[in-house]
């Protein structure tokens, strides 16, 4: 239990706390002003202190390690293993806790200052020791999804508007597996249960990320790229075979280059002489034609021609155009004769280079047999480079189809793994059918004190694992909402009576925000009652126009009265719990 929250500084205002149930109220006075707020009085910040002093993490300029309060030191006295513990811890030196008091039978004994003589612990120890004490939480956990101190405590202190908006979460960005390991835990179920289903979420996420890796679609369409796979596997390993078979009887002749060479040069060669051969046939072709065309003329044809031409030559000029025929005749004679023998050379020249293409063509021929039996040095590096790239992607499809093997294993593996796990959690919730009785007729009674009805409580394992639920009817207001906070927090306050937990119970004003005013007396009602059966402690803060003084019983009425620890007024400066405005 919380024996009072205190601070060094003198501007604090102590607050001291009893056994069953406590009130902190904030109050507007008559003399306040309108524009005077009871928000900043610190009901809410008196909250903060006391997750601050059981260890919780801080950021720079937040809740208590504002500029304001640099160096204040916040104190708690409380009740721990059946012995009043002082804890103190600075907003300047908020990585260690101070603290007086019996530590015999720690799990962690305190440290001594060599100074000033004082004992403390590091946050990390502290937070350990509180779980022990409060929760029976080992101080080795070998677990990786674990309850911890800070978050269940978080639960039975909730803070912000975002603890109260799921019974289940003590703020909306908590993960899945904190709230199935603790939840679980809390009410009494095998929380290593919930922790192995995360694990299994982890494994799971390990194929995905692989699958991603080897840009593979959705696990379904696994069998398809395997066999795909397996296809082009084959259709590799008899191009390797192949190209192995060619690469081993291949010779390369040691004079591969030269002899390509020489063959090359015949080839040019072979190409001149043809060209050549071509040549001369063209001219050749031309002089037979100049055979053909070039006619003798005789005289008998040119007087003929003239007389037709009724022309008649005298012997004077018949001397002369004999004369010119004959000359004419003479040359063309010599051309003849000049043409016959070009035409001859020509022939004797196209007979030789007809020889000469053959010779070379045949030495070609024998040099390219050569080339053919016996492979070149250039072509071998090829084929093993090509080799080789085969061989390559044949281990890449090698690695891949053993990848794809490796996730299709893991999936089925997962899949034994979870239904075993969901088998074994369904038996353990069989076996604790007694216990699981026990917190649905707490919740039935505590939800039909409120609304004349019992709501729901339902414990179900999932193929996601621990799904916790409460049902009210009527349910759908933000009021509503808030009471099954209330309900599942009073009802595991009451079912962990007798197991290690803390022994009390802190709510804000935040939870009965909206609630309908029969509703919140009767659930101020019912948590002073069942604090005093439990002998734990119930902590509210109020707003005194908020409280229902017109729907209590007039016994609960005068109790409610005595509950109240401290009031906050918003009628001066130092009205509030830290004496100041900020």
């Amino acid at each position: 239990m919380i024996k009072s929250v205190r601070s060094t500084n003198p501007l604090f205002k102590r607050v001291d706390f009893s056994p069953g149930f406590n009130v902190v109220l904030a109050e507007r006075t008559n003399d306040s002003s309108d524009k005077d707020s009871r928000n900043g009085l610190g009901k809410s910040f008196l909250i903060e202190i006391i997750h601050f002093c059981l260890g919780s993490s801080t950021s720079p300029n937040v809740g208590v390690r504002r500029k304001e309060l640099e160096g204040w030191t916040f104190i708690l006295d409380l009740e721990l293993d059946g012995k009043i513990i002082t804890v103190s811890r600075n907003t300047k030196e908020f990585s260690r806790v101070t603290l007086e008091g019996n530590f015999s039978g720690w799990p962690i004994e305190p440290e001594v200052g060599i100074r000033d003589g004082k004992r403390t612990l590091p946050i990390k120890d502290w937070t350990i020791v509180l779980g022990f004490f409060m929760y029976g939480l080992p101080v080795i956990e070998e677990r990786k999804y674990s309850p911890t101190f800070r978050s269940l405590i978080s639960y039975a202190v909730r803070r912000g508007l975002g603890g109260f908006q799921d019974p289940f979460r003590h703020y909306p960005q908590q993960k899945e597996w904190d709230v199935q390991v603790n939840n679980s835990f809390l009410l009494g179920m095998n929380d290593e249960y919930a922790s192995q289903f995360q694990v299994l979420k982890d494994e799971l996420g390990i194929i995905e990320n692989l699958k991603k890796a080897l840009g593979l679609g959705l696990l379904d369409s696994l069998v398809g790229s395997l066999s795909e796979l397996e296809a082009e596997k084959v259709r590799l390993l008899s191009e390797v075979e192949a190209n192995e078979e060619e690469l081993n009887s291949f010779n390369v002749h040691p004079q591969y280059y030269k002899i390509q060479q020489e063959a090359d040069l015949l080839t040019e060669q072979i190409h001149n002489v043809i060209n050549a051969s071509a040549i001369n046939k063209n001219i050749l072709d031309k002089y037979q034609e100049s055979f053909i065309e070039e006619k003798d003329i005789s005289l008998q044809k040119v007087e003929q021609l003239y007389a037709e031409a009724r022309f008649v030559f005298s012997d004077a000029i018949k001397k002369r155009v004999e004369d010119v025929l004959n000359f004419h005749i003479k040359v063309i004679k010599n051309r003849k004769d000049y043409l016959l023998s070009e035409v001859q050379r020509i022939q004797r020249e196209m007979a030789e280079q007809k020889v000469k293409t053959e010779e070379l063509s045949a030495k070609r021929a024998e040099l390219l047999m050569i080339l053919q039996t016996h492979g070149a040095l250039e072509e071998y590096t090829k084929l093993q480079n090509h080799l080789s790239v085969i061989r390559q992607s044949l281990e890449e499809k090698n690695n891949r189809v053993r990848d794809i093997k490796k996730i299709e294993e893991g999936v089925s593996n997962i899949k034994i793994k979870k239904e075993d796990l969901i088998k074994k959690a369904r038996q353990d919730k069989e076996e604790r059918e007694d216990q699981i009785e026990k917190i649905i007729k707490l919740f039935n009674k505590n939800s039909e004190f409120l609304y004349s009805q019992p709501g729901n409580f339902l414990i179900s394992i999932t193929n996601a694992g621990y799904k916790f639920n409460v049902e009210i009817l009527r349910a759908g207001s933000q009021g509503i909402s808030y009471m099954k906070v209330f309900t599942y927090d009073i009802t595991v306050l009451e079912f962990r009576q007798k197991k290690p937990s803390p022994r009390f119970l802190i709510h804000d004003s935040t939870i009965f925000d909206g609630v309908d005013e029969r509703q919140t007396a009767k659930a101020l009602e019912s948590a002073a009652k069942i604090a005093s059966e439990t002998k734990t402690q119930y902590i509210c803060t109020l707003n005194s126009d908020d409280v229902p003084y017109s729907e209590f019983s007039e016994e609960f009425g005068v109790e409610f009265k005595k509950a109240i620890r401290i009031i906050f007024t918003d009628a001066k400066e130092n009205g509030g719990l830290l004496g100041f405005r900020f």
